[in-house]
């Protein structure tokens, strides 16, 4: 049994801001409706734990997804496949950027196909809870993008910070030569042991000429 589903929105994100939201599993995957639990293989690679309930049939789905495309700023697309309660399920979600004068459109498709039990025992059921599943998906999409983006600017700005103030600080380092006692001074000291040596064998000197 197919499932298809279609629709656009705008939100005033830039296209960039949006395909980075939307290319990252670990943003994109827990808007999905009835989310549970999540793990991520790789940068596109992850598995997503869902609940099922369809009338008295209850139980968990746990979906392999991949980002199948990513163009930036232009294209994300996901597709996945399982198993939910002894049926297969197939997934998939594209979104198609376009930008306008102070915003994005959106416009997304998906289809969902489900094989086995599931199908027969939900039967008419289950595309108008899958309508309403697809539904939250986007209304959690642009919550999510109606909020303000991360700045990524912080991070050079607060990497920069440091090595600003680092320069002063070097400052007093090259005149520390210029602040040295010249007694400790190794030159020095040899000079005052050479004359001490010299003051004490004098004196050697002068004790000896009596005894002569």
């Amino acid at each position: 049994m197919a499932i298809q589903f279609s629709g656009e929105f705008t939100t005033s994100r830039t296209p960039e801001e949006v395909f980075d939201f939307l290319s990252d599993p670990g943003k994109f995957g827990p808007l999905l409706p009835d989310f549970q639990s999540m793990s991520t293989q790789d940068a596109t690679h992850f598995t997503v734990k869902v609940k099922v309930g369809v009338g008295n049939i209850r139980g968990s789905a746990e979906i392999k997804m991949e980002l199948s495309e990513a163009v930036k700023p232009l294209r994300a697309q996901y597709k996945g496949q399982g198993n939910a309660v002894g049926s297969q399920v197939t997934v998939s979600a594209g979104f198609d950027l376009s930008p306008l004068p102070e915003s994005t459109r959106v416009v997304w498709q998906g289809e969902t196909n489900v094989y086995g039990k599931l199908a027969s025992m939900a039967g008419g059921m289950l595309e108008p809870l899958g309508r309403k599943n697809i539904q939250k998906l986007i209304e959690g999409l642009q919550k999510a993008l109606a909020e303000p983006a991360a700045p990524a600017a912080e991070v050079p700005q607060q990497m920069e910070a440091p090595t600003a103030e680092a320069l002063p600080v070097e400052a007093p380092v090259a005149e520390e030569p210029r602040v040295q006692e010249p007694g400790f001074s190794p030159a020095n000291n040899n000079v005052q042991q050479t004359g001490a040596s010299a003051s004490t064998e004098s004196a050697h000197g002068d004790d000896a000429q009596p005894n002569r």
